[in-house]
């Protein structure tokens, strides 16, 4: 019988690209395998994307919400399913909980929230040997005395073309200039954005060299969005507008990615972009896009990383030391020729 395995993924929207590393890494061992995934109700159009996961189960929970008794059912209603193995990616008491009432017999997951009961294979994350968030998924789909550091498949989500074509029409994106994506927002805090006015340097410059511009982001980020669009007439301002499998296909168009350490990120390294990154508070070894096409930038400074929220120190310089020359040059660099 071939193995059934279910996975309870990640609660945000770069942990769930890196964990399909995970997915791949599976299905390479275990060429026959099954696996579904447990995951919050935003993700079904991106695990849509991943060809290694056979089905999301979606629970309608909103994100930190502990949803004891809906976990409860959902487990209890899969135990028919007979899954032979079950990976817990989150760290947390709660993602536990189905597949423990789904009575998969082998529950493997890392140390964490006095869990002893919920797991039955349990392993210690030693940061040092599996720096990498992605490490660590892909370290749970391995034998316990495999190799360390394992092998980081590069996610590769799949582009919806005829998608990829009703967008470019849509929003009148031409085929003879680049298209450059912003994504100046970050989920995780102030602390992780770069300035506005910087991302709005950089959409001018790019403009007047003949590039399209867009900028991508959640509902959260509609004022950044709004701001850029102020500043840099012209850019597409799409923040709080496209659905998230939207975002995914207008990044397979983007020749270049200018983005904050953020979950666009994550899709666009997956999706083929060239992804120019600022980071700050967070480092950038431990959730760096995972493509050879990539341009790390970050300064190193004596305060970073600080991994809070808002600075600390009010200036916010690991971020604002970071001018937007250097940011153009590494477009520059990636972006091949450009028109005029």
């Amino acid at each position: 019988m071939s193995e059934r395995i279910l996975v309870v993924g990640p609660a945000w929207v770069g942990d769930m690209v890196m964990a399909q590393s995970l997915f791949m890494t599976l299905k390479t061992r275990l060429p026959g395998a099954e696996v579904d995934v447990v995951a919050p109700g935003w993700s079904g159009p991106l695990l849509a994307r991943m060809p290694e996961v056979r089905e999301a189960l979606l629970l309608p929970l909103g994100h930190g919400e502990f949803g004891w008794a809906i976990r409860r059912r959902m487990g209890r209603a899969l135990r028919e399913r007979r899954y032979t193995r079950a990976i817990v990616l989150p760290r947390s008491f709660k993602a536990a909980l189905v597949p423990f009432h789904a009575r998969v017999p082998v529950r493997t997951g890392y140390l964490g929230e006095q869990r002893w009961l919920l797991l039955n294979d349990v392993r210690r994350l030693d940061a040092r040997a599996l720096p990498q968030t992605a490490q660590a998924y892909v370290a749970l789909g391995l034998p316990r005395d495999a190799a360390l550091p394992p092998p980081v498949p590069e996610p590769r989500l799949v582009v919806d073309e005829a998608n990829r074509a009703r967008l470019a029409d849509e929003l009148g994106l031409r085929r003879d200039a680049p298209l450059a994506a912003l994504a100046p927002g970050a989920e995780f805090g102030p602390s992780k954005q770069w300035p506005s006015e910087y991302f709005a340097a950089v959409a001018v410059a790019l403009q007047e060299e003949g590039w399209q511009v867009i900028a991508l982001g959640s509902a959260r980020d509609a004022e950044a969005g709004a701001a850029l669009r102020a500043a840099a007439p012209g850019v597409v301002d799409l923040c709080g507008r496209t659905r998230l499998e939207d975002a995914v296909d207008l990044l397979a168009m983007a020749r270049v990615l200018v983005t904050n350490d953020s979950g666009l990120m994550h899709i666009g390294a997956a999706v083929g972009s060239h992804v120019v990154v600022m980071y700050g508070s967070t480092p950038p070894d431990k959730t760096p896009p995972l493509t050879a096409h990539r341009d790390v930038l970050w300064l190193g400074l004596p305060c970073s990383p600080c991994r809070q929220r808002t600075c600390p120190l009010i200036h916010h310089n690991c971020l604002r030391q970071l001018t937007p020359d250097r940011v153009l040059a590494a477009v520059h660099a990636a972006g091949g020729p450009l028109r005029g």
